[in-house]
């Protein structure tokens, strides 16, 4: 149970979001501290009831914590909460699935058509005041969605929607998801994860949009790579671990495959010394895919649902993980 709200205290802990500003206009009368560092964090997380963070959480808060009841994940992945330390504190952990799915599957798509457009190149053409002449050669010139083949790995909301979008682009889609029978969320198929290797020769772009999971943890590995052909292009928009780094850099470099857009990296931010950085057929956002005018106000909704759930009593959460 958590104190009513006006006693209740609720920390925002983020490094650039403005959940303070956002919050204070809904006039809710609960009272809420914010922390832009660790060091904020630390001094403020004993007083609050209520967390709502992500990337600044760490294991060792709940020490620090004696009234804290419930964390509001910010973002949808919450793989860096160790459940069993929440459990033995007391304390709930809800994600936020689906706050930025609209976001991040418009930038997969996105990234998707930068690379079939080759907008980066026309806007490095453009710096340089270079008026790039029509191209005979195929391997140079723009190129359409239509016709080619995505295979979408995670078919929850985000990777559901990229699929859909997909499909509005006259794209088939393959979909790849850990439970069948939860549906094909608009693509022409879907299969399992122990059937991907088997689906990657037909891909012309791999889209990444699952959770990092013990299971989805290098899943796309020097031979999963190996299996796409040298035309197909790579997009993640889930988390760079998904993806074994130091083998996409080999094949990349080697031309095995044609490109990638990353918006995630095993390490963020991405190394100065990284590869990545330099290779011109590679496109690089610094996880952006999330970001939205909206965001702040679609973490509010979920938090101030479940905030009102544990009020009631009630044990159900919105995205409930502990």
């Amino acid at each position: 149970m958590l104190p009513p709200r006006e006693t209740l205290t609720i920390c925002f802990a983020h490094v650039a979001y403005r959940f303070g500003d956002r919050f204070a206009l809904r006039n809710t009368g609960m009272k809420f501290i914010e922390a832009r560092d660790r060091a904020a964090l630390d001094a403020a997380v004993g007083q609050a009831d209520v967390l709502v963070c992500s990337g600044m959480w760490r294991n060792d808060l709940p020490q620090i914590a004696p009234k804290l009841r419930f964390v509001q994940s910010a973002s949808a992945g919450t793989d860096q909460y160790d459940r069993e330390v929440l459990k033995k504190a007391g304390i709930r952990l809800a994600s936020g699935q689906g706050i930025n799915a609209n976001a991040v599957s418009e930038h997969a798509i996105a990234l998707m058509l930068a690379l079939l457009r080759r907008i980066p190149e026309a806007r490095d053409n453009q710096a340089r005041h270079i008026w790039r002449g029509m191209m005979g050669d195929f391997s140079k010139r723009e190129d359409e969605a239509g016709g080619k083949t995505a295979v979408v790995v995670g078919l929850g909301r985000i990777g559901g929607r990229i699929a859909r979008l997909c499909k509005a682009l006259g794209m088939k889609v393959v979909g790849v998801r850990r439970d069948v029978a939860g549906g094909a969320e608009g693509a022409d198929e879907v299969h399992s994860f122990r059937d991907l290797k088997g689906l990657l020769p037909r891909a012309d772009f791999l889209i990444l949009a699952c959770p990092l999971t013990d299971e989805t943890r290098g899943l796309i590995d020097a031979e999963a790579i190996g299996l796409l052909k040298p035309t197909a292009q790579i997009i993640n928009v889930a988390r760079g671990r998904v993806v074994d780094e130091p083998a996409l850099v080999a094949a990349l470099a080697a031309q095995k495959i044609k490109g990638a857009a990353l918006d995630v990296t095993a390490e963020e931010p991405l190394p100065g010394d990284s590869p990545l950085w330099d290779m011109p057929h590679v496109l690089i956002t610094p996880h952006t895919g999330g970001e939205t005018h909206m965001y702040e106000d679609n973490v509010l909704d979920f938090m101030l649902e479940n905030i009102a759930r544990l009020q009631r009593g009630e044990t159900a959460l919105v995205n409930q993980i502990v």
